[in-house]
């Protein structure tokens, strides 16, 4: 397996600077997403929703129009780009970096027209036969992210030997398989897939033991906002409730490498992220006077 260049040394995807983390804001625009759906509905809500996330200082906004938590069915990518599209083109002309949640060619396609600039794929190109090269003709960024099954079946698909090694050399193999076909390494980020085809304690052993993935060398983006393993750990069982778990998780998740944030509290997650440098910062020592 080819190994690209250090995250430390590649400074710029998708026009972005990786010199600090990036909070990627998460748009749901379905009616049955885990926390938020149907909450945007509407083209209006959701480019005001977008608009919001702009202004508290998000770098990325995530818009997808199929929800894929567990369990979920599959929508028409027609339905799919009525969802989506209008809020793309509205929050790009506004100057937004956006980025497509889709697993459809053809959703893919509209989406970068509309003013979409990344992918971000959660079956990692490998749902749809022309999404790869589709994202390799277009040049697109693109998000490859580890599941196994599809929304309805990969719960029941959990069983890993060593889950870090075993998720990084399933998404290796994808990031090969992506390579081959045209994409260019300098466009890739992995993310894990946490809560995808991963239950309860084995997203704490997942986030524990990333550095297998870490070795592939691509930057990573993290998404553990209000997921269930959160409200396990906190004992709160509405989602949305779930704030204080989820900006310690993003937190903890820099510490392991995270170069994009993926989550829903925009305003507060840059907070804390801008807090967390500061005090991460290295101090001259003090001086006598």
């Amino acid at each position: 397996m080819s190994v690209p260049s250090s995250p430390a040394t590649r400074t710029v995807w998708a026009g972005l600077s990786l010199d600090r983390p990036m909070v990627m804001g998460i748009l749901n625009l379905t009616p049955d997403s885990f926390s938020d759906g149907g909450r945007h509905a509407g083209h209006h809500a959701a480019i005001a929703a977008g608009e919001a996330m702009l202004a508290a200082g998000a770098d990325i906004i995530d818009i997808g129009g199929e929800s894929t938590r567990p369990g979920s069915l599959p929508v028409d990518p027609a339905e799919e780009q009525a969802r989506i599209l209008p809020a793309i083109q509205a929050l790009a002309q506004r100057g937004a970096v956006i980025s497509a949640d889709t697993r459809n060619a053809a959703t893919m396609a509209a989406a970068l027209d509309a003013g979409a600039r990344i992918i971000n794929d959660v079956t990692a190109l490998a749902h749809d036969p022309a999404a790869l090269p589709l994202v390799a003709k277009r040049g697109a960024p693109v998000v490859l992210m580890h599941m196994r099954g599809t929304p309805e079946t990969m719960n029941g698909l959990n069983a890993y030997e060593d889950i870090g090694r075993d998720v990084a050399a399933e998404l290796g193999a994808q990031v090969e398989a992506a390579l081959a076909g045209g994409v260019a390494r300098e466009a890739i980020i992995t993310d894990p897939g946490f809560g995808f085809a991963k239950v309860g304690a084995q997203n704490v052993d997942l986030m524990r033991n990333l550095a297998p993935l870490r070795a592939l060398g691509y930057p990573m983006l993290i998404g553990l906002s209000r997921k269930g393993f959160i409200g396990q750990l906190s004992g709160e069982p509405v989602a949305a409730r779930r704030l204080g778990g989820s900006l310690a998780a993003a937190l903890f998740a820099l510490t392991q490498g995270a170069a994009i944030l993926r989550v829903h509290d925009v305003a507060e997650t840059v907070q804390a992220v801008r807090v967390w440098q500061g005090l991460a910062k290295e101090e001259e020592p003090p001086r006598n006077p």
